[in-house]
C-alpha cells in the first residue's frame, strides 16, 4: 500500500476511499468469486494500481467513461473514485450483464457515495443510444472480440483504454482481420509484461 501511494502520489482521501472498496470487496469475494482468490493476497498491486494507472490517460476535464464486463469493478470503480478530486466533472457507466455483480457495484457505489457512477445490468453491443468519450474493459475477451462489444458505444473520437498481456501483438493482429483502427501501445507500469492499449479511431472492415 505504501508503494501505492508512493508511486502515483495519493492523496489521503483518494487512499481511503480505495480501502474502504477494498475491504467491501473482500466481503463480497467471500461469497462469490469476483476475482481469482490468489490475487487477493496483492489486491493493491493485481487490481488497485493496475487500475490506478489509467488514469493518467483521462486527459480531459469532463465527459463519459463506459467499462464493459465490470465485475468487480477494475478498472473503472478504481479510476471513478480518483475522478472525484481529480476530474469531478466525469460520468463513469459501468456495463455488466451478470446481475448479482450489479448488485455488488451498486453497494460500493452507494457506501462511497460514488455519485459519478451508473452500473447498467445490461451488455454493451444492446446500448445503441450511448456514446462514450472513453471505454474500459480489463480481462473481458480477446481484442478482436472486445472491439465488437465496444463498437456500439464508440464516436469519431471515442479512445479505448485496454490492459492487456503478452499476447497482445497476435490479438492486435488478429483484431486487424476484422476492424480498422489507430492504436498506440504503452508499458504497463504494473505488470512487467503487460501494456496499455489506447485505441482510436475504431470502425468495421469493409
Amino acid at each position: 500500500m505504501e508503494n501505492f501511494v508512493k508511486q502515483f502520489n495519493v492523496s489521503h482521501e483518494t487512499f481511503e476511499n480505495l480501502s474502504r472498496y477494498v475491504n467491501i470487496l473482500k466481503e463480497w469475494q467471500a461469497k462469490m468469486n469476483l476475482v481469482s482468490p490468489a490475487s487477493m493476497n496483492s489486491v493493491w498491486t493485481r487490481h488497485i494500481a493496475d487500475s490506478y494507472q489509467l488514469c493518467q490517460y483521462l486527459n480531459t476535464c469532463s465527459g463519459l467513461v463506459c467499462d464493459i464486463g465490470s465485475g468487480a469493478g477494475f478498472p473503472a470503480l478504481v479510476m471513478a473514485i480518483w475522478a472525484l478530486e481529480n476530474r469531478p466533472n466525469l460520468q463513469f457507466k459501468l456495463i455488466e450483464s451478470i446481475t448479482k455483480k450489479t448488485v455488488y457495484l451498486n453497494e460500493v457505489k452507494e457506501k462511497l457515495q460514488l455519485k459519478n457512477v451508473e452500473i447498467l445490468n445490461e451488455r454493451s453491443e444492446n446500448l445503441h443510444g450511448l456514446k462514450a468519450d472513453f471505454v474500459t474493459a480489463r480481462a473481458v475477451a480477446e481484442l478482436s472480440k472486445l472491439l465488437g462489444f465496444a463498437y456500439s458505444l464508440c464516436k469519431k473520437n471515442t479512445v479505448l483504454l485496454l490492459p492487456k498481456g503478452q499476447s497482445f501483438e497476435k490479438e492486435v493482429v488478429e483484431a486487424h482481420k476484422n476492424w480498422c483502427f489507430d492504436i498506440e501501445i504503452f508499458q504497463n507500469e504494473i505488470e512487467k509484461d503487460g501494456v496499455v492499449l489506447r485505441i482510436q479511431n475504431l470502425r468495421k472492415k469493409k
